[in-house]
Formats: structure tokens, sequence, C-alpha cells
């Protein structure tokens, strides 16, 4: 909190040493590799992790084995419990958990939702870092949606969990620029290392009472529905502008594509070339070449510079030139 009582926030990562504090007793709960940064930050820095919840082992990749979530790997690797209830309402996993007499559950993109008896079991509660300067972008997808929407600035915030969605107080709030050229991918990572540093930076001032909590304007909050993979098709109609935040969003799932003919083409990367479709339909190849293939949209051109022929892996726009001129086809 600053002298005028606002969430702390701050604008440039403070550095990548953890900062360290008197050990707690923490239980941790994540899936996906958006929280491994996080778990790793806790150990680094001495924290007393005395287990790790995570997502049961899914089916993923040819043959659908049977697949740990870079949570679980992570902490098998460090030599932690790891325990994977498929649902937190049952009353034994709950007593589990509760045997650990954690300070707090740290929660970072676990998957599950926190039913009243686990937010409770902690001595000191439930803490969330969670990939958005809320209240903007509670919800499943906030790295995509924040880009998809063409905002300016992405951050995370560390906020005490409750039995809403996104819904908790904010202890802390750090917030970076985004760059013209952000993909999901790249922002997911700064992110990711983010929250890690800014979750040891807050849980001191949290644990001693010395950071208080601040309610979450209501009506700024928005929300971040979880991605579709039919949100992936492209509407060529839409303006170039609103393409190339789709295509950089997008990256790496589920990947915005199109079809060329009988084709489908998995778009990679884009950018705007600033030029006037003219009076071309939207989804026509207007030209191609080294810089790329600019294709005309409901407003502007949008140049594809990176893509991806089925069973093959992504490559350069120019790269495929040298398979196919696509010119004066339609895309869509």
């Amino acid at each position: 909190m600053d002298a005028n009582g606002n969430t702390a926030v701050v604008r440039s990562h403070p550095g990548a040493d953890a900062l360290r504090m008197a050990p707690l007793k923490l239980v941790f709960a994540g899936t996906p590799e958006f929280a491994v940064p996080t778990l790793h930050a806790l150990l680094e820095a001495g924290q007393d992790v005395r287990a790790v919840y995570t997502q049961p082992d899914r089916p993923a990749g040819r043959g659908s084995r049977l697949t740990a979530s870079p949570v679980k790997e992570a902490a098998m690797a460090a030599g932690l419990p790891v325990l994977q209830p498929p649902d937190l309402r049952d009353p034994a996993v709950v007593q589990s958990l509760c045997r650990y007499e954690a300070d707090f559950l740290v929660v970072v993109a676990y998957g599950l939702l926190l039913p009243p008896a686990v937010l409770a079991a902690p001595r000191l509660g439930c803490v969330n870092v969670h990939a958005s300067l809320l209240p903007r972008w509670r919800g499943a997808a906030p790295i995509a949606r924040c880009l998809l929407a063409g905002d300016r600035e992405s951050g995370v915030t560390i906020m005490g969990m409750e039995a809403g969605l996104d819904t908790g107080p904010m202890y802390l709030r750090r917030a970076i620029p985004l760059a013209d050229d952000e993909t999901g991918r790249g922002l997911h990572d700064k992110l990711a290392a983010l929250g890690a540093s800014a979750l040891l930076e807050a849980l001191p001032g949290i644990a001693d009472g010395t950071l208080a909590p601040e309610p979450q304007d209501e009506t700024r909050a928005t929300y971040a529905a979880k991605l579709r993979k039919e949100e992936a098709w492209v509407d060529w109609t839409r303006p170039a502008l609103e393409l190339d935040r789709m295509v950089r969003a997008l990256d790496p799932w589920p990947v915005a594509q199109t079809k060329l003919g009988e084709t489908t083409l998995r778009l990679w990367a884009s950018e705007l070339p600033g030029l006037d479709a003219g009076s071309e339909p939207p989804g026509r190849i207007v030209h191609t070449g080294k810089a790329g293939i600019d294709v005309a949209t409901g407003k502007g051109l949008l140049r594809i510079t990176r893509l991806q022929p089925p069973g093959k892996r992504s490559m350069s726009a120019a790269a495929f030139l040298n398979a196919r001129r696509p010119e004066g086809e339609t895309l869509g």
C-alpha cells in the first residue's frame, strides 16, 4: 500500500534475486507451466513447502498417454509430496490438507475451485497469483484476453482468495507495458516470472499483517472466458488490427487458422504493413514476397509472416512461398 492506501503497483521488474523471509509453512497448488516459477522461487527462498497439489495426470500427445503436469514434474524433482485429488469437496481431501498445518495455501493456476472448507484450512488463508491487473480479466484466460482486447499493459495480482471467482482482496499489483508485437507465449513467460517475485515480495507483509488488502472495484471488473478451439478461425471481414492481435494472442494455443482451398493453415506470426486493401474482398491474397503474404481484411492489409501447413513445422512465409504461390487466391 502507498501513503494514500492504494494497492502497490510496480512498473518494472525488481530483479532476479528472490526476497528472503522467515520460513512459512506452505502448501502449494498449481498445474501448468505458469505455476512452476513460483514453486521454484518459494523453494529457493527457503520456504517450508510441505506438499504440492496438482490436477490428475491427463492424456496428451500421440497415443494419449497419461502425462504429469509441469507442476507435478517440478515437485517430484524437488522431492516434495504430490497429491492429485480430482475434486476438493471430499471431506477426506480436506482432512488430509489440514494435517499439513499450513500457514498459507499458495494457489497458482491450479484449475480447480476451492470450496469453503479448503479456503478455511490454512492458518492465514489462501493466496493466489493471478495473471492480470485485477479486477480486469478475472477468469481462466487473462493473458490471451488482454492481448485480444488491445490492452497497453498487463501484470500480476497477489490476491487473498474467497468463494467468488478471482474476487478476493488485493495485496499487491505489479504492471508491465505491452509491446506492439507481444505474443501470448512471450507474455505468459514474463508474467510467470513476475508473479513469482511478486509473491515473495508480498508474503511477509501478508503474514505479519503489515500489507493491508484492498477490495476490488466491482464496477471495473471484466471476465476472461476460457479459450475455445473454434475461436481460432480467422474471420477476414474483421479489421487487420484485430486479426493481428488474434494471431499474437492465440500463440501458443489454440493458434489462429484459416483455409487455403482445402488446406488448413495455422498462422503463427503477422504484422501490419500499414497499407489499404483497396477494393479487394476480405481474405484475398493481394501480394506475396520475402516480407510475407499480404491479405485483404475488412479494413487494411494483414501480412502473414510465419505459418504452418498440415504435417509440417511452422515456417517463414518466404519458405512457404517456395512451394506455392497463392497470390490472387482467397483465404477462409
